[in-house]
């Protein structure tokens, strides 16, 4: 899709399911390639590198900040 940027990769679905659920709830644009495939063959996911997450690239500097602050050992909505 023209005009996403790749923000982060992960290994399994449950990794990010808050952060879907944010970037959701706050309209910006996003997708996740290789999502489907894995859900179903969690195995495939070291061999096609993961599921990547896009976001629009208005919303890059945003993503990485709000990533960045989950990861944060305080943060109550932590990312695995």
């Amino acid at each position: 899709m023209k005009n996403f940027v790749l923000v982060a990769t992960y290994t399994y679905s449950h990794e990010y399911i808050v952060l879907k659920f944010l970037l959701q709830d706050e309209d910006i644009p996003f997708f996740f390639e290789n999502e489907t495939i894995i859900g179903i063959s969690p195995f495939y996911s070291n061999a096609i590198g993961g599921i990547k997450l896009y976001v629009h690239i208005d919303y890059e500097t945003y993503v990485k900040e709000l990533i960045k602050d989950l990861d944060r050992p305080d943060s109550h909505l932590k990312i695995v």
